[in-house]
């Protein structure tokens, strides 16, 4: 018989389960009993009008029966206009509670329609994660003058300009908010330009550019990725993270809107542009003031190097997730160039296979959905394939995004990934017990889930081959699957197999596809389509 083939082996093993579980009410949740799946709950062109809070609470059933159990929202702040998606942050404090920037709700809901869906999603067994933009701020109210130098945009830390004054937008005084009482005891931090450290435009001169606050102690952080020569800067008025009112005041709202939300953790946007000591004191203290050592946290440190995920994370005194870049452009990589990528190498430089347990993996995103900013998307044909080696094994924390289950609203439009919903599901009712990997061939690759007490294991193979793939792998036990009739969940390969009497069989897949086998009678068959 064939001996099994691995990929090599990861250095580290993932509990997620801890911080779900506990924000679930669940206490020392037994490990391995539940399988945790993270939604993006959006993509970028999701319909606003106010409509979205309510949308997501009518489908959290839904979500919760097909296995999903944390939502990563969309950022719930006030923004510079009522139809910003979220990353223009006006007033942190204001999670559509205010009359500002023309209206009470943001473009996704009122405050009060954000808690109701929390609690909707939670009653099903699904917590949420805040999206936390805390790199900079649009929409001031008032511009300002001050002294600045203008600098390379291709590298920060030249300065093109003598010190001259500009007047930048950087008064932020929240006027609405702090009329009312309740306004004010949540912050009385006014903004102006000495808690930032650039903008985008001197409004004297009507010019863009990037410009340099100047005064005591000022500069751009340091360590921030080294892009651009310091990336300090990406857009609006930069938050300087270095001032001790900014620290306070943004480490307080993190404290308030976990306990105002109920929301188990963060989704840190951009934090290759944020002081990475910052970060990590939000961290220390939000977790060390909730008494919540499992608040979990995820930051968006989109770079392909995994040298430089890997250094972030070394650094970071807390534990602390990144979604995997590295990964995601594997996925990429591997549906351009079809049959001549070798399935084998799809872990290979990515931070699933050098440290698993900070490890978010993901397909798709708002950022590399096509039409915007990082746009890379997976190919449709090999999307199932990718979502299936990010849910079915053991290793990482897997994102779905909103965009693949439910399709994209953009121009054109983009349909939904076909059977994600089962493939998720699957994750939910098979994904369990040691993975044992048949890793021998480029285009055909298996692995066994062998299952465990209260779950039936499963069978993966994956092909990106032109031709219709087949694997033969041993089930766990041996004689003891003898005669059992195993079918493909998904229905993409038609025919049963019928285990032999050592616990071997072949497993076949389609061409550019994936098949799920698990017992014809496997426990949770019945919550699949037949």
């Amino acid at each position: 018989m064939p001996v099994p083939q691995s990929p090599p082996a990861p250095r580290y093993r993932t509990e997620n389960w801890r911080a779900n579980a506990r924000a679930l009410g669940k206490g020392d949740h037994k490990k391995g009993s539940s399988n945790y799946t993270m939604l993006q709950g959006f993509e970028w062109y999701t319909p606003g009008g106010g409509v979205y809070y309510k949308d997501m609470e009518s489908k959290a059933k839904e979500l919760g029966e097909m296995g999903i159990t944390a939502v990563w929202m969309p950022p719930p702040t006030k923004c510079d206009t009522p139809d910003s998606v979220g990353y223009s942050p006006y007033d942190l404090w204001d999670l559509g509670e205010f009359e500002q920037k023309g209206g009470k709700a943001t473009k996704w809901g009122t405050k009060d329609e954000f808690l109701s869906c929390i609690k909707a999603l939670k009653d099903n067994g699904i917590v949420v994660y805040i999206d936390a933009v805390l790199n900079h701020k649009m929409g001031a109210d008032r511009a300002e003058k001050f002294h600045a130098t203008k600098v390379d945009e291709h590298d920060r830390n030249k300065e093109i300009s003598d010190l001259y004054e500009i007047e930048g937008w950087t008064g932020f005084d929240f006027d609405a908010r702090m009329k009312t009482e309740r306004g004010r005891k949540l912050s009385e931090m006014k903004w102006s330009h000495i808690h930032f450290t650039g903008v985008d435009y001197d409004n004297k001169t009507q010019e863009n550019g990037i410009f340099k606050i100047q005064g005591e102690g000022k500069t751009w952080a340091k360590a921030v990725d080294k892009e651009e020569g310091n990336y300090d800067y990406l857009m609006g008025s930069d938050i300087d993270h270095s001032h001790p009112a900014v620290r306070e005041d943004l480490i307080n709202w993190g404290v308030w809107i976990m306990k105002e939300t109920g929301a188990a953790g963060f989704r840190f946007d951009a934090i290759k542009h944020i002081d990475e000591g910052f970060v990590a004191e939000f961290v220390k203290q939000v977790r060390e003031r909730l008494d919540n050592e499992d608040l979990f946290c995820v930051g968006e440190f989109w770079k392909m190097a995994l040298p430089a995920l890997e250094s972030y994370l070394d650094k970071f005194p807390e534990q602390m997730s990144l979604f995997d870049a590295c990964l995601h452009n594997n996925f990429h990589s591997a549906g351009e160039q079809g049959p001549s990528f070798d399935l084998r190498q799809i872990f290979d430089g990515t931070l699933l296979q050098s440290r698993p347990v900070d490890a978010v993996t993901l397909v798709c995103n708002h950022d590399t959905q096509p039409t915007q900013a990082l746009e890379a998307p997976v190919a449709t044909w090999f999307a199932p394939l990718a979502y299936s080696l990010i849910t079915l094994r053991g290793d990482g924390y897997p994102c779905i995004f909103a965009g693949d289950l439910w399709g994209c609203k953009s121009e054109p439009p983009v349909d939904p990934i076909a059977q994600l919903g089962d493939i998720v599901k699957a994750r939910k009712w098979f994904a369990y017990g040691e993975t044992r990997d048949y890793w021998d061939h480029a285009n055909c690759v298996g692995w066994v889930r062998e299952g465990d007490d209260e779950h039936d294991g499963c069978a993966v193979v994956v092909c990106n081959g032109t031709a219709p793939g087949e694997k033969r792998m041993q089930l766990e036990g041996g004689d003891k699957h003898k005669g059992e009739v195993w079918v493909d969940l998904l229905g993409w390969f038609q025919g049963e197999v019928t285990i032999e009497d050592d616990g071997w069989a072949t497993f076949g897949c389609p061409e550019q596809s994936v098949s799920i086998w698990t017992k014809k009678d496997a426990r949770g068959k019945e919550a699949f389509a037949k």
